[in-house]
């Protein structure tokens, strides 16, 4: 559990923070005639990152379904933290003109691609070695992980300003977010090495030695049985690809789901303080005070989904996540910007409602597909998801209002989880078996 959750810390911190500090270094980093101008690159940046995400999810995926859990999970975050700890160190535009952006970009590309795998590598891990009647809980602790990464986001960037100022952070204390970033990606490097392999993984790897396919019920017993094993051979399976043909519907599905959690999720963590402050609601520093209640509320909502599911299934838990985000984000939003609702008030329903899918969804994806693509095929439709959606976000809502229609974001989270809401109509509660050979 430790494994699984530290990569999640990671990840989000990765990238959270450096959604929250490209306004203080874009001027150091990119080129452009105006603040905005930068900013809008640095954002580029940003997206970049995001569409290399479903070439790692293919690439690392496949390693891990085919040399291991442990093994992609320990790929991933190294890379992640090499990642970071490269942008701490990188010269400025001034000193190196456009290669300074240049290398920002090919670090972040690194880092997607990492990325791309380590939420579906975990997906795979814990839906393979959590307890059959807790399965949904151990996703939600996993997954919690993003939430404790979000939430260490904000506390660095505040504890930088309230140490340097804003201008010492624009001068170059930001860089120390990013050596932060590298820290605990090594730590996380060091805590997964020790991890057990799954023993799903374990047992399709010995009967594709062997030549032949795992007798039925063998999967579920060694899930039951999790026995600790140090290290797997790799399992050599036939191309994935017909199991993903044969699966479109399953992907479509998990394709929407994510869509609507990331569109909210980085509306709320990334773009919200922009968006408060542009509607008069309140500052950047008083939004971003505001979210660390509401990744309280996001994690205690995480938690208690995940017990509800384990109890009455996943799905009405993701759907009524899904609807309370459709129909309430905008009312909710407008009330914010007339006066009549306080931000710390916003940002706990959004982030609670939110919560409710993300406790779930990792996990409830996992069990749509067999052991031997799981990880390429939760990663595909994931990682094409927050490319799309996540990744490009901070930079639409930066054209919108730059454009003057701050007010059209609200409907943009609530459309995508309008549409998530309608997807999930279209798998059942116990999809296929989580056994080797299904």
């Amino acid at each position: 559990m430790a494994a699984a959750t530290v990569g999640s810390v990671v990840e989000a911190y990765d990238w959270t923070i450096y959604g929250i500090l490209a306004p203080y270094f874009a001027e150091a980093l990119f080129p452009g005639t105006s603040p905005t101008a930068k900013l809008i690159a640095a954002y580029l940046g940003f997206a970049l990152g995001f569409l290399v995400r479903p070439l790692g999810s293919v690439l690392i995926g496949r390693l891990t379904d085919t040399r291991g859990r442990r093994y992609g999970l320990t790929l991933t975050v190294g890379l992640i933290a090499a990642g970071s700890l490269f942008l701490a160190v990188v010269p400025g535009y001034a000193s190196i003109g456009l290669a300074a952006p240049l290398l920002v970009v090919g670090a972040r590309l690194v880092q997607g691609l990492s990325v791309g795998a380590e939420n579906p590598s975990v997906a795979a891990y814990v839906t393979e070695t959590a307890p059959a009647g807790r399965r949904y809980f151990y996703s939600a602790v996993s997954y919690g992980g993003v939430v404790l990464g979000s939430a260490l986001s904000f506390i660095v960037m505040n504890v930088l300003l309230g140490v340097f100022g804003e201008s010492g952070v624009e001068d170059g204390a930001w860089r120390f977010g990013f050596v932060f970033g590298g820290l605990l990606g090594l730590t996380a490097l060091w805590i997964r090495r020790g991890a057990a392999e799954s023993a799903v993984f374990t047992a399709a790897a010995g009967k594709a030695a062997q030549g032949a396919a795992p007798p039925a019920g063998a999967g579920e017993a060694a899930e039951a049985e999790a026995a600790p094993v140090v290290k797997a051979p790799a399992v050599k399976t036939p191309s994935p690809w017909p199991v993903l043909r044969a699966h479109l519907g399953r992907l479509a599905v998990v394709f929407a789901i994510t869509s609507g959690a990331t569109t909210a999720f980085y509306f709320v963590t990334v773009d919200f303080p922009s968006y408060a402050e542009s509607a008069g609601a309140a500052t950047k520093e008083e939004t971003s005070a505001a979210l660390l209640l509401g990744m309280v509320a996001l994690l205690a909502a995480m938690l208690g989904g995940g017990k509800a599911a384990d109890r009455f299934g996943a799905l009405p838990v993701l759907r009524l996540g899904f609807a309370g985000l459709a129909l309430g984000s905008v009312p909710l939003l407008l009330a914010m910007t007339s006066g009549r609702v306080p931000v710390p008030v916003v940002t706990v329903v959004l982030l609670f409602l939110l919560g409710l899918p993300l406790a779930v969804s990792n996990v409830f994806a996992g069990q749509l597909f067999p052991p031997a693509v799981r990880a390429v095929a939760v990663g595909l439709p994931t990682a094409a998801a927050i490319s799309l959606f996540g990744g490009t976000f901070p930079m639409l809502a930066e054209l919108l209002r730059s454009a003057g229609h701050n007010a059209w974001l609200p409907w943009w989270p609530a459309l995508t989880a309008a549409a998530a809401l309608a997807a999930s109509w279209g798998v059942s509660e116990h999809p296929v078996s989580v056994t080797p050979h299904a």
